[in-house]
């Protein structure tokens, strides 16, 4: 199917579930399970429907976010990595995540997976079949190419005859499994290599051949600006950061990126925040600080969620679902909110002077929407105009979004109060 023929897919930034932030590489069937039902009853009426399983799921020994070196790892005889039988029993038989993907479509939610680019290592040192090619696993790869932080794979020389062909054949293989959303990682800032375009192409190519809609995320960022063009032709996300966790420098510093990648955020593409590590996270990831609750204050995870609903990045929840509070569904549920995330356009900032900053952005009808950011050290008092000045607009009420409670507007303002690293954002009308 050609570019311009392509139904759009992901015409909404996504929303869903990931198990990295609170199981690492070591998440099983009976914790996919458990947040997908905990999904679809609290959560799948609000718009959330990805669960998606993070890396290393072929991988039996698996235990935390730290990776095992040159371990064996589940594979099946055309150089295809599938599920470890220990972790995720249904895939016994040859049936892959076929049973878990049925599952999770039972519950009217999607399916999805984590993978390295490139083919696994020891199919390379077999020199194992490829699934609708002469060539072999050994023909094809790029032994130089490698990723820094896990030795699973190496690269795909996509010169060589047969690349296609595996990448097709993999692909193939999700789509027989029914998965709907592939997370492929080292491929959109590699700490070697920088991008890698045409493996990016090699994947996009083999989504396009199956005969199922497969979202394409890629990983990791920050993805250079220069390449945003070939990024928003071949994926529907991409990420803008490296791993984000729960600090507040790193939530301070994804700012100035959304400033540069809001422009870039259309329906089928959407520039990539990151995993939102809000609840219980680290219960098996070592990476972000291990087992513990949340390290941002109420006010940090309103202005990080507001950030991402305002400049439009897929929603990512990382933390076990289960084990979330009232106030942690509430962030999840504010059906306000999340109409502006799901309808809202041209989110952009308006104003930065120092730690204030304000963004702007409307919904498809026209709604007009400011949100304020303090991110500074003390409180913040300050008058808020609400006027768009390139619409020549000014808007007589507003209301608060997360309070749900109406301003009191003087003068085409209202007076904002925020704490240290707090937020506001309203609808205006």
């Amino acid at each position: 199917m050609s570019e311009l023929n392509r139904p759009i897919c992901a015409s909404t930034p996504p929303m869903g579930w990931n198990s990295w932030d609170c199981y690492g590489a070591s998440v099983r069937e009976e914790e996919v399970r458990g947040n997908a039902e905990y999904m679809a009853r609290y959560l799948k009426s609000y718009g959330w429907e990805y669960v998606v399983v993070d890396i290393q799921w072929y991988e039996p020994g698996a235990y935390s976010s730290q990776y095992r070196p040159f371990v064996p790892l589940e594979m099946d005889a055309y150089s295809r990595l599938i599920p470890a039988k220990n972790r995720f029993p249904s895939s016994a038989g040859g049936k892959g995540f076929k049973p878990l993907a049925d599952y999770v479509h039972g519950l009217g939610l999607k399916f999805g997976i984590h993978i390295m680019r490139g083919i696994p290592r020891q199919a390379v040192h077999a020199a194992a079949p490829i699934l609708g090619t002469s060539a072999t696993a050994r023909d094809i790869a790029h032994p130089n190419s490698i990723c820094p932080w896990n030795t699973d794979m190496y690269g795909v020389d996509p010169e060589k005859e047969g690349s296609q062909a595996y990448y097709d054949s993999l692909f193939r293989l999700y789509s027989e499994w029914g998965v709907d959303f592939v997370k492929v990682d080292d491929i959109a800032a590699s700490r070697l290599y920088g991008y890698h375009a045409a493996e990016v192409e090699l994947i996009r190519r083999a989504i396009d051949g199956c005969d199922r809609e497969i979202v394409l995320s890629l990983s990791p960022g920050p993805a250079d600006l220069e390449v945003a063009q070939h990024l928003s032709r071949h994926a529907n996300m991409w990420r803008m950061t490296d791993d984000y966790w729960d600090h507040w420098h790193l939530l301070y510093g994804m700012f100035e990126r959304c400033e540069k990648w809001a422009a870039f955020a259309e329906p089928g593409h959407w520039p990539d925040c990151d995993m939102l590590p809000l609840g219980h996270l680290g219960i098996r990831s070592v990476d972000g600080g291990g087992d513990r609750y949340t390290r941002f204050t109420r006010d940090e995870q309103i202005t990080m969620m507001t950030l991402w609903v305002i400049c439009r990045s897929p929603l990512m929840f990382g933390g076990e679902l289960r084990d979330n509070d009232e106030w942690t569904l509430s962030l999840l549920t504010n059906e306000e909110v999340l109409h502006l995330h799901r309808y809202g356009t041209g989110g952009r900032i308006v104003f930065r002077e120092g730690d204030v900053t304000v963004w702007t952005a409307r919904d498809e009808e026209g709604q007009a929407y400011l949100a304020m950011f303090n991110l500074g050290e003390g409180p913040l008092v300050s008058r808020l105009e609400l006027a768009l000045a390139e619409a020549g607009e000014s808007f007589p009420t507003a209301m608060d979004l997360w309070s749900r409670c109406e301003m009191e507007v003087h003068e085409g303002a209202v007076v904002v109060s925020l704490p240290p690293h707090g937020s506001i954002l309203l609808k205006l009308a």
